[in-house]
């Protein structure tokens, strides 16, 4: 790599890494996310999520694969409010079994079939109902339709583990 590379490789890092505004810190050596949310953004937090989460260095980071509405039996609602909420809980018992808590999601990205916009109160209700304010960043996507016919959402997480 050219030392013109270099420099501005490093200048980009320490320009990203100061002056980050409304950033509920850490401190040294805690194994916590950093939540930011800056004040020239929208504020996302009334919608369930944060702008940006930063993982602390050090920290080890485990991926969730899609949890879909399925109960323990693979049976699925047709219902897109139980689906959502039976999929977070599967979140939980994915995230139990690595022994994490939700404050130590940093993402999610959650796939709706058929998105519209009457699905966002849903989405939003149990998202704040499992992080609180610990609201991890997230990307939703829409999607024609997912894995299984009739799942109608579909949850991954990375993690960061302790």
């Amino acid at each position: 790599m050219s030392h013109a590379i270099k420099h501005l490789l490093i200048g980009g890092l320490i320009i990203m890494t100061t002056g980050i505004p409304n950033a509920t810190t850490a401190n040294e050596g805690d194994l916590k996310l950093t939540i930011v949310n800056p004040k020239n953004l929208y504020d996302p937090t009334p919608n369930g999520y944060s702008t940006a989460v930063i993982v602390p260095r050090g920290a080890r980071l485990a991926y969730i694969s899609g949890q879909g509405g399925q109960d323990s039996t693979g049976a699925l609602s047709p219902d897109f409010a139980v689906q959502v909420k039976q999929a977070y809980a599967n979140l939980r018992s994915a995230l139990d079994g690595l022994g994490a808590r939700p404050d130590q999601v940093a993402k999610l990205t959650i796939f709706v079939v058929d998105h519209d916009m009457s699905k966002l109160e849903v989405l939003t209700r149990n998202v704040k109902d499992m992080f609180g304010d610990a609201l991890p960043a997230q990307t939703l996507v829409p999607v024609p339709k997912l894995a299984i016919d009739p799942m109608l959402f579909e949850v991954e997480a990375v993690v960061m583990l302790e």
